[in-house]
């Protein structure tokens, strides 16, 4: 039987049944396994059981075990009740509890299986059936079985959570003193029921309080309410799921007038939620509404619902205007559940609106995951009695007031996921019941109150993702019940001692990582507690390899990245890290050679060391061994001939020292992400004989040999390839594009030769339209040649630099026209090969385009205008071609030049713009569509045009002033004379002084 959180609700229920009951032995709520009757068995009945028993073909956890043939009284048998008056069998308690504090366990584990025997008909005295949680189902098929409706004594009846399927029998209308029954669904299971009913006016016959169908499919009944309305004795419907359509119907008169729970969640209601018809139920003492798809403003009749206890409005997806909800006289409230609605208004104006009485009784308030905003209000303090404060995931500003402290029955506050400003108010340390704390995800500044350490129940702290500074308060050390602290992320600093630790003497999990903090203990100090999870990322431990956590011998995750040690690894770290599933110790100064005896460490699943300074070789790993990173450290040697992990499925060596061939052990990994890149590893990649599921291959700045076919047939599911600078020779083969998933492909520095590959478009992965594949949150790193200079592209932004490099190679023929194809390819380097032929005009279409390198090659013809259309692009090297004609302008061609001046060098056929050689008129025109001429051409030609044009224009204004003024005219022709006749003079003088 599954029990509701309403548990007092539950109690009340089965008291008034036991009430009601003729038989003063009825026990409706069956008792504690061990108790019985001690009246002798019917042998009829022990019959009867035992035939049931043959009908179970499954007991996984031996419920039945005590039902013996030899024992001769089945009242002493588990799970059955018996009359101690009568002897007869009255209830049958086979319901799978689960009794069990194991949280591996799973239901389906304990469950019985088999079929309901129609032996239980011989019962005719039982009361009570209770076959919950059980994988049973009746005899004809996966229904409810008929014959149940012939128990004509049966009171209870629970079915919760059985694979049921088919039509609810109608012949449960015949159980004439049935109160309580169950045929909810559940989820717990891999199967799902399928039970429906077309018709369930039969239950209006029952004496029924409480009903509980809960994932019945009751899609084709309109007028369910109407049914329900006819059995006046219901104390408890609930009716979540079961693909209701409608809950507005007129129901002239009201019968459930002793309702006190109604539970309507997740149906497809739709309309307006005020024209329900249940909001004169002024007896409900709890109303579900969860995914109900209603909307529009609440009605007032909520507020005279006085009686109410439980109100639930969670994950309506904001249809709903709860900012007309009127609380304000609902005394008895005690649990308000608005989460998952993505509500919105002030969350002071709310507040406003919850139950304003002296005597306020609510206890819980979920607001979680809404868009309420604004500043918590100061008169907090009247909701004294509240227990959960749960506000995660909205707009909260502002600072948390100080009358937070007023709220001394707190045992949750969650306030994670705001935009909190300001202090953490001292008062916090008034909330002495607190057990759980979680104030991340704001911009809280300032140092740590002292008072924090007066929380004495804190079982849980999350304060990471602010902006708290200074020292951590010792105070933290009295929290003895602390199991959980983080306080990653802040800006703490500070020293931290034993005297902060010792007190933590429960403390399972610590996050101290992206702080400045250092912790100083004595070599000989042992902590009190017994670490989980521990992370000290760029807190200061070292120098030294800290000696205290040889006593964590039952850490699952530990990091100390960034932690300043400059140390070998301790001799104690492959037995007392025996436990570990996760370490990390990157980017510090550890020294010395890798465990010999890591393969011992069979929990481990990933071991990240990148970023130091270990050397030798690779031993043998860990057999359950995942990841592996020991990138950039001193490794040599060459890779071991069995790895011994089979599972591993990130390999990161790169940027080592180590030689030799790829041995081909490296053929039995399915590694999703295999980096080799930049060591001194020679010869030929191994023939594998069965292809691997590898998206990232990257193997280059090595000695590699041989061809790429060897490659392409072991990885044919590859999204990065990178063999750059090696020494591959032969053709790139056609069967490269049917890795159809590539984003990212450089084969630049080998000795590859002939024609680039046709079908270029089968490269799905390079192409704007086609979905990214999906990145894995693993460790790539990742060199690319783009824009001129080496980048290096790490995690996710790797897989949006959609890359093809084929640069400084021996590569010949035309470029193919279908690479224009791929619209997404952001770095395109084909330079330094001997490519011929003509610039594509498609080449416009590559919109992605970032960086566009063709240098040093043979190409030839005009570059294409359709290269303006590129409005990303940044950068383009065409130089040392043969390219002719017009250089096209507009767009970003207009200001390439200015950032790299010998983008067209070593083409002595280019000219115009930005060159100085200036194009003839031999030379083509210039083609549609160009938007401006030459710009230095313009200058010439508009200065010349400007001379001409002023000397004719001030010749006409000469001659029309002398043809139109005659004292003009008159006074020009007579300085005419005179200027002509001095120079006579003159000229005949000097010549005549010039004769002698």
């Amino acid at each position: 039987m599954h029990m509701h959180p309403s548990a007092v609700l539950h109690l009340l229920l089965l008291l008034a049944a036991a009430a009601a009951s003729q038989s003063q032995a009825l026990q409706l709520s069956p008792a504690a396994p061990g108790r019985h009757g001690t009246g002798a068995c019917i042998p009829r009945e022990r019959d009867a059981l035992l035939a049931f028993k043959r009908g179970i073909t499954g007991d996984p956890a031996g419920r039945l075990a005590s039902w013996h043939e030899g024992d001769e009284d089945c009242c002493r048998w588990s799970g059955v009740r018996c009359s101690n008056r009568t002897g007869h069998v009255i209830g049958l308690r086979l319901g799978n509890d689960m009794d069990t504090d194991d949280p591996r366990l799973h239901p389906e584990d304990t469950a019985l299986s088999g079929q309901i025997s129609p032996s239980l008909l011989s019962l005719h005295h039982l009361e009570s059936l209770d076959l919950s949680l059980n994988n049973l189902s009746g005899p004809a098929g996966g229904g409810v079985p008929e014959f149940l409706g012939l128990l004509k004594n049966l009171r209870y009846l629970d079915l919760y959570g059985m694979p049921l399927s088919g039509s609810v029998p109608p012949q449960l209308g015949n159980l004439s003193k049935l109160h309580y029954l169950d045929l909810s669904g559940t989820d717990e299971f891999t199967f799902f029921p399928d039970l429906y009913s077309t018709d369930i006016s039969w239950l209006s016959s029952l004496p029924l309080r409480y009903l509980d169908m809960g994932s019945v499919n009751l899609s084709g009944i309109v007028g369910w309410a109407h049914v329900v309305n006819m059995v006046p004795s219901l104390k408890v419907l609930r009716l979540d799921g079961c693909s209701l359509t409608s809950a507005n119907q007129s129901l002239p008169h009201l019968n459930l007038t002793g309702l006190s729970e109604l539970t309507l969640s997740n149906n497809y209601l739709d309309h307006p939620v005020a024209s329900c018809w249940f909001w004169n139920l002024t007896s409900l003492g709890y109303l579900d509404l969860a995914a109900t798809f209603l909307y529009g403003p609440v009605p007032d009749a909520l507020g005279g619902m006085m009686s109410l206890q439980a109100l639930e409005f969670s994950c309506t997806s904001g249809s709903i205007d709860i900012m007309t909800a009127n609380m304000t006289n609902l005394c008895e409230l005690e649990r308000i559940d608005f989460s998952g609605s993505d509500f919105d208004g002030s969350i002071t104006d709310l507040f406003e609106r919850l139950p304003q009485c002296s005597s306020n009784k609510l206890k819980e308030l979920n607001l979680r995951s809404n868009n309420f905003s604004g500043v918590l209000p100061n008169h907090l303090g009247r909701w004294a009695r509240l227990v959960t404060l749960d506000l995660y995931n909205n707009q909260i500003t502002g600072q948390l007031p100080s009358e937070i402290g007023m709220l001394s029955n707190l045992v949750t506050l969650d306030l994670s996921n705001n935009q909190i400003t300001g202090q953490l108010p001292s008062e916090i340390g008034m909330l002495s019941n607190l057990v759980t704390l979680d104030l991340s995800n704001n911009q809280i500044t300032g140092q740590l109150p002292s008072e924090i350490g007066m929380l004495s129940n804190l079982v849980t702290l999350d304060l990471s993702y602010n902006g708290f500074t200074g020292p951590l308060p010792s105070g933290i050390g009295m929290l003895s019940h602390l199991t959980g602290m983080d306080l990653s992320y802040n800006n703490l600093s500070g020293v931290i001692t034993h005297e902060h630790l010792d007190g933590l003497s429960r403390l399972t999990m610590i996050d101290l990582s992206r702080n400045s903090m250092k912790i100083e203990v004595d070599p000989e100090w042992l902590p009190t507690f017994n670490l989980h999870q521990a992370s000290f990322r760029s807190c200061h431990l070292g120098p030294s390899f800290p000696s205290w956590l040889q006593s964590q011998t039952n850490i699952h995750v530990l990091d100390i990245s960034s932690a300043s040690i400059f140390d070998s690894l301790p001799n104690w770290f492959s037995t007392t890290f025996s436990k570990a599933r996760e370490l990390y110790i990157s980017n510090n100064g550890i020294s010395g050679t890798l465990p010999t005896n890591i393969e011992n460490m069979t929990s481990l699943v990933t071991l990240s060391l990148d970023s130091n300074q270990l050397t030798g070789q690779i031993p043998r790993l860990s057999p359950n061994l995942h990841a592996l990173d020991i990138c950039r450290n001193y490794l040599s040697g060459r890779l071991p001939s069995n790895f011994g992990a089979p599972k591993l499925s990130d390999l990161i060596l790169f940027s080592n020292h180590i030689s030799g061939h790829i041995p081909h052990s490296i053929c039995e990994l399915n590694v999703h992400n295999l980096n080799l890149a930049d060591n001194h590893l020679e010869g030929e990649f191994p023939q594998c004989s069965e292809p691997r599921r590898t998206p990232t291959l990257i193997l280059s700045n090595n000695m590699l040999s041989g061809k790429l076919d060897t490659i392409l047939e072991t990885y044919p599911e590859l999204q990065i390839l990178d063999l750059a600078w090696n020494k591959f020779t032969g053709s790139i083969p056609e069967t490269i594009t049917n890795l159809g998933d590539l984003i990212h492909l450089d084969l630049a520095g080998n000795n590859l030769s002939g024609a680039l590959p046709h079908h270029l478009s089968n490269f799905m992965g390079m192409k704007a339209t086609r979905s990214r594949p999906s990145p894995r949150p693993q460790e790539i790193n990742l060199s690319v040649t783009t824009k001129g200079q080496e980048r290096y592209y790490f995690y996710f932004v790797l897989y949006e630099m959609v890359n093809i490099d084929l640069s400084s190679n021996h590569l010949t023929g035309v470029i193919p026209e279908e690479i224009t194809s791929l619209d997404g390819v952001v770095n395109l380097n084909l330079s330094r090969n001997n490519l011929t032929g003509n610039f594509s005009e498609r080449i416009g279409f590559m919109k992605s385009l970032e960086s566009l390198d063709l240098s040093e090659n043979k190409l030839c013809g005009e570059i294409p205008q359709s290269l303006s259309n590129l409005s990303y692009l940044s950068f383009m090297d065409l130089s040392h071609n043969n390219l002719t004609g017009r250089i096209p302008s507009g767009g970003q061609l207009d200001t390439l030049y200015t950032q790299n001046p010998l983008m067209y060098d070593g083409n002595i056929g280019l000219c115009g713009y930005p060159l100085q050689k200036n194009c003839t008129t031999n030379n083509r025109e210039p083609k549609h569509g160009e938007q401006k001429r030459d710009e230095h051409d313009d200058e010439v030609l508009t200065f010349s045009f400007g001379l001409g044009i002023g000397y004719v224009v001030g010749l006409w204004m000469v001659f029309c002033v002398i043809l139109f003024n005659k004292t003009w005219r008159i006074a020009y022709f007579r300085l005419f004379d005179k200027v002509f006749d001095k120079v006579y003079v003159s000229v005949v003088v000097t010549w005549a002084r010039w004769a002698k």
